[in-house]
């Protein structure tokens, strides 16, 4: 037995030409996919490596902050957004000598420097960047390394904080790192779909991988007749060609390794869907990449077995002259059957809850899907069958694939896998994103940023609003005060706290924005009314805010300071601010009070752009960094996206993109295999007077008919499954023409393939393809 496997690995590593050209397709082939599966197996490794950079180089959890010692330092955030792109920023103040480095940084920077990501410094240092280096005004001191980095493309930066005190930190800490995990999508339909989307991305791989061990097959058939010519029966034969695709599956590990070592290289120059990830964490799990080890020639080499059972290869030659039994569907029909009858028992689940049982959605789905696939060899024998007369290349196609139909439906098997599958997620997707995303009730049409931070000064208002309003492309700006004020004295019988209410100081414009004024100018007061009872109501709010009432300006913890409201104040109703809230209690103007007596004031401001400017929102952003790098920018939006859901869609889009580019490679070395398995009869009918242009078209319709019923094949069954998906999470279908843009990028594939194929044909028309020996 060992002596036949190795007579069969020595035919598909000789042979000459003919056979190592076999050999290396195969190899192509069988690589491809194990890249791919080595890529899905390393995936374990590169979320284990993004949380453990990602917990030590937080700050360290505590209930409160560390004490002031030679090891402390404080901190603020000084987050940022640069053209969408996420900058993450900390200033840093050390206390002492000792003051620890964030991970992947050799030294805190000191006074006016700061270390960047190399992304961040590529950028600063680009044309691009020019408008992000003008809201960071300091001086590059180093790079920060890949310990500190959650992805080689990450932006992040660490600078002096020159202006930071105890009042305008965020916390004072020691160290960096703690051991709270980061948070997982603990939404039962996140973690459906990502079972859902492993099944649907890794099965057209092993589809591919099935595919790419029949290369050569009718070559091989012939040399086993030849075999048996000269003494070997049939279950020699059948080791013999075990042993040859066994040869061509260890050489395809072998060159699959090698494309993932290669891919691995150039992990962190890549990013799909905004997902990168270093080199060194592209590490497969050693327990998977034994598996895909085990499994790839076991598969191969079942494929081959199989195969040679529906051929009889005699002395004389292979059994191929009369007519193929008919396929029988019913048990592809039970596939497709006993797939759904698993989705359908596995019950509904609710989106509320946080898990989900795998085991049966990823069985009913693979069932699913395995059952589309081997309809397509019968679906494509029964419509071919029919098919009579048309031009000369469309004759020639439909000849072709009525004497050989399957080799053409194990071509596309692996498109309609993936556009099955991608279906099927476009459903889910498009059924339940209004369940990840909710109004924000943002009034986006009086403000397009949102402005926050601790007040800095009594004028710190009309600064931070005079450096907005010189900013190019700002068309308005809203800079207020706010703080609160309560009743004096203790409570009263009955009472659980004292009553208490906002204050808000600012201009007569600013205040505009949030109460309807009869009239105001400098040194008024008004006292705002909750708007459609959205706050506090009129009588609660009586108890401290209302004309000659005093007021404590501090909290119980301090000293009183007290504050009498003008009897001339005028009761108004309030409005509700760019953010959505009602505006209700004291609205004072900056000559009635002091800004400077008030009990840590929050600085607050909105701001209008102009959107014919180019790059408003980075000038504003850029003047409000001038202000204070601690001050929070947010974009209003009208509507915002769950992050979870975001994270899974990017992953399962990032994933479902590579697929799609092995299924085009698949789909080019299956064509020019085929293509090379019939170089003599193409010669023959270039010699016979064929035009090639009439050959080029009889290849495009051999690819297109085939590729036509997958499509629509994929269609229906990309359609149910993602119909009794979505009965799963208890949803109905709402939009039957998801397949639309799938359909189109298996139309892009073949119109790209046929044409990267047309080269080959051309050389393998020429007439020494009528040379034998």
């Amino acid at each position: 037995m060992i002596r036949d496997l190795l007579l069969g690995a020595r035919f598909a590593v000789t042979g000459g030409r003919p056979g190592w050209t076999r050999t290396l397709l195969t190899a192509l082939g069988v690589g491809a996919g194990v890249a791919l599966l080595l890529i899905a197996a390393s995936v374990p490794s590169v979320l284990e490596g993004r949380d453990a950079r990602h917990q030590n180089r937080d700050l360290t959890s505590s209930e409160s902050d560390a004490p002031r010692s030679d090891r402390s330092f404080l901190h603020a955030a000084a987050d940022t957004l640069f053209h969408e792109r996420p900058v993450r920023g900390l200033l840093l103040r050390p206390d002492g000598a000792r003051a620890p480095a964030p991970p992947g940084v050799a030294a805190p920077p000191g006074p006016g420097e700061m270390v960047v990501s190399p992304a961040l410094g590529r950028l600063l240092a680009s044309p691009e960047g020019r408008l992000l280096k003008e809201r960071l005004p300091y001086e590059e001191a180093g790079r920060i390394g890949d310990a500190g980095l959650v992805g080689p493309a990450e932006l992040v930066y660490y600078a002096y904080g020159t202006g930071l005190t105890d009042a305008t930190a965020d916390g004072r800490g020691d160290g960096f790192g703690h051991n709270v995990g980061v948070d997982r999508p603990s939404s039962a339909f996140l973690l459906l779909l990502i079972v859902v989307a492993c099944v649907v991305l890794l099965l057209p791989v092993l589809v591919f991988v099935a595919t790419a061990a029949r290369f050569g097959g009718e070559q091989r058939d012939r040399r086993l007749a030849t075999l048996r010519l000269v003494g070997a029966d049939i279950a020699m034969t059948r080791r013999i060609a075990a042993g040859e695709t066994l040869a061509g599956a260890v050489l395809g590990l072998l060159t699959g390794a090698g494309l993932f070592a290669l891919a691995r290289r150039f992990a962190g120059r890549v990013t799909v869907w905004d997902v990168n990830a270093f080199p060194a964490d592209v590490t497969p799990a050693p327990a998977l990449a034994a598996l895909v080890a085990v499994v790839v020639p076991v598969c191969a080499v079942l494929v081959t077995l199989v195969a040679l059972r529906g051929v009889t290869v005699e002395p004389l030659g292979v059994a191929r002259g009369t007519a193929p039994r008919p396929r029988r569907v019913w048990w592809r029909l039970l596939l497709v059957a006993a797939g759904l009858a698993v989705l359908w028992a596995a019950g509904p689940v609710p989106l509320v809850e946080t898990a989900v049982d795998a085991v049966p959605v990823a069985a009913g789905a693979l069932l699913a899907l395995t059952g589309v696939t081997t309809l397509l060899p019968w679906l494509i024998e029964r419509v071919v069958r029919s098919l009579r007369g048309g031009p000369v290349p469309w004759q020639l196609a439909v000849r072709r694939l009525q004497l050989s139909s399957g080799t053409a439906a194990r071509t596309v098997s692996g498109i309609v896998v993936a556009a099955a599958g991608a279906i099927a997620l476009q459903m889910l997707f498009t059924a339940v994103q209004s369940d990840f995303m909710r109004p924000t009730n943002l009034d986006t049409a009086r403000a397009q940023l949102s402005l926050r931070d601790r007040a800095t000064g009594a004028g710190a208002a009309r600064e931070l609003a005079g450096e907005l309003a010189a900013a190019r492309g700002v068309t308005g700006v809203t800079a207020v005060l706010e703080a609160s004020v309560r009743r004096p004295g203790p409570p009263r019988a009955g009472e659980d706290f004292v009553p208490s209410t906002a204050l808000t100081v600012a201009d007569c414009p600013s205040l505009r924005e949030l109460a309807r004024l009869p009239s105001c100018r400098d040194g008024d007061v008004f006292i705002a009314r909750a708007l459609g009872g959205d706050g506090p109501d009129d009588a609660y709010l009586a108890e401290t805010a209302r004309p000659g009432a005093r007021v404590d300006l501090h909290d119980e913890r301090a000293a009183p300071l007290l504050w009498r409201i003008p009897a001339t104040a005028r009761t108004v109703e309030g409005r509700m601010d760019p953010m959505g809230w009602s505006s209700f209690g004291v609205l004072a103007t900056p000559a009635a009070i002091d800004a400077g007596t008030l009990d840590d004031p929050a600085l607050t401001a909105w701001v209008r752009l102009d959107p014919a400017v180019p790059d408003a929102e980075e000038h504003a952003r850029n003047a409000a960094a001038r202000f204070s790098p601690t001050l929070r920018v947010d974009a209003l939006r009208d509507m915002e996206r769950d992050r979870r859901f975001t994270s899974v869609g990017r992953g399962v889009f990032a994933a479902a993109t590579l697929t799609m580019a092995l299924v085009a490679v698949s789909l080019l070395v299956s064509t020019v295999e085929q293509l090379r398995e019939r170089r003599r009869p193409l010669s023959v009918l270039v010699a016979f007077g064929t035009r090639r242009s009439t050959l080029a078209w009889s290849v495009l319709w051999q690819t297109a008919v085939p590729v036509a019923l997958g499509m629509a094949l994929a269609v229906a069954g990309g359609l149910g499954l993602g119909t009794l998906l979505l009965r799963l999470i208890g949803k109905g279908v709402s939009d039957w023409w998801a397949f639309l843009p799938v359909v189109g990028v298996g139309t892009g594939l073949v119109l790209a393939v046929t044409l990267l194929s047309l080269p080959p044909l051309w050389r393998l028309m020429r007439p020494d393809g009528l040379r034998t020996e």
